[in-house]
């Protein structure tokens, strides 16, 4: 599924003993050319027949040149039938309010951590989280089992994905993902943005003939994610699983196949089971150290510096972690206040393999760890 996710207010002793306790799609960042007369085309296609914004608009998709060589390419390499994929195009409808929310976020207040944190990290949603651990813990003990991945890991994520379930979007998939397929907004990255969900798209066609499902009765999110923990097509396909015996993978209604589908995405994504998440941290007051540090932000979503490494630059960990391991260095900002240092493993990276965001990541590992401590005082 992507994303600017992030938690953290959590006092550093805390932090320490989840450091040691805790053993726990969307979008590819890719560039490309945007095309202005492209999108004034496809627009001119478009002739408005409802008021109501998330039901769309007639758009003639069928007609469409880019979509009829997406029917042709589905016919030659899946073997659909054309006509049946004409008049299934001939029920998309244009989802304009898509498009808006897909538009870069016009620059405003620095990021704030600790802002964020708190739509995640507070009681309604705990509760709701304590309420889902206890009636699916037998799932959970099973999914932790099997793949190595802690309850309260995946709690986390479906917790901030969806609010276990509320929270699940009532786009057509086929509408809003046909949509940013073929007429994606104009931004650097649109080219690859339209290949993006042209896959996405391929996607919900082969899993809804697999399935044996009507592909208009999928809702997801403005950008096509499905269900509980908000796959996109692609994922249910290859991350999926039918963790409830019944059959076939059913992420909008099965919360046990939500639990076992996220367990497997993880495993799948570098999670080691057994290993921490985080180490907090904080940074060398020896000035001749600064330019050192700096160097080690924003090196991508993996953990490929020894503890030796980031100590000689400056990095001080607040707790000692394991020497033979790798880290990455987690800045989270927090506005005009000092931002927040992390040292993340393995693990905390395989997180942000489902959303590419430390604020993500770290609001996931917060909400779980709530949730256990809440479960555990009740």
């Amino acid at each position: 599924m992507k994303s600017t996710p992030g938690l953290h207010t959590v006092a550093q002793l805390c932090a320490i003993a989840l450091a040691i306790c805790v053993s726990p799609n969307l979008l590819a960042q890719q560039s490309g050319s945007a095309k202005t007369s492209a999108a004034k085309t496809s627009a001119a296609k478009i002739r408005k027949v409802s008021s109501n914004a998330d039901d769309g608009e007639f758009a003639n998709f069928a007609e469409w040149k880019e979509v009829s060589a997406f029917i042709d390419q589905m016919v030659e390499k899946h073997g659909f039938d054309r006509s049946e994929l004409v008049a299934t195009f001939n029920q998309v409808r244009y989802i304009d309010r898509a498009i808006q929310l897909m538009k870069p976020a016009p620059a405003s207040k620095p990021k704030n951590w600790a802002a964020y944190r708190a739509r995640f990290v507070e009681p309604v949603r705990i509760q709701a989280g304590v309420d889902f651990w206890n009636t699916y813990a037998d799932a959970l003990s099973r999914a932790e089992a099997q793949y190595g991945v802690p309850a309260e890991i995946i709690v986390g994520i479906i917790g901030v994905e969806t609010v276990y379930g509320r929270n699940v979007g009532n786009f057509r998939v086929m509408d809003a993902i046909t949509t940013l397929a073929f007429d994606y907004p104009n931004t650097p990255t649109r080219e690859a943005r339209m290949a993006f969900f042209r896959g996405e798209l391929e996607s919900t066609l082969l899993y809804a003939k697999e399935s044996g499902i009507d592909p208009f009765t999928l809702l997801g999110s403005y950008a096509g994610a499905i269900g509980w923990p908000q796959f996109m097509p692609s994922s249910i396909r290859q991350y999926g699983v039918d963790f409830d015996g019944k059959g076939r993978v059913d992420l909008r209604n099965s919360p046990v196949d939500a639990i076992g589908s996220v367990a497997h995405y993880l495993a799948e994504h570098g999670w080691k089971t057994g290993m921490p998440i985080v180490f907090p941290a904080t940074l060398s007051t020896d000035t001749s150290a600064e330019n050192r540090w700096q160097a080690f932000i924003g090196q991508g979503l993996e953990a490929k510096y020894s503890l030796d490494e980031l100590t000689a630059a400056g990095v001080v960990p607040g707790v000692v972690p394991p020497n033979d391991m790798r880290f990455g260095l987690i800045d989270l900002q927090n506005g005009q206040d000092p931002s927040e240092y992390w040292l993340g493993t393995d693990n905390f990276f395989a997180i942000t393999q489902y959303n590419r965001s430390f604020f993500y990541a770290m609001s996931v590992v917060d909400l779980g760890r709530a949730v256990r401590v809440a479960r555990t005082q009740q």
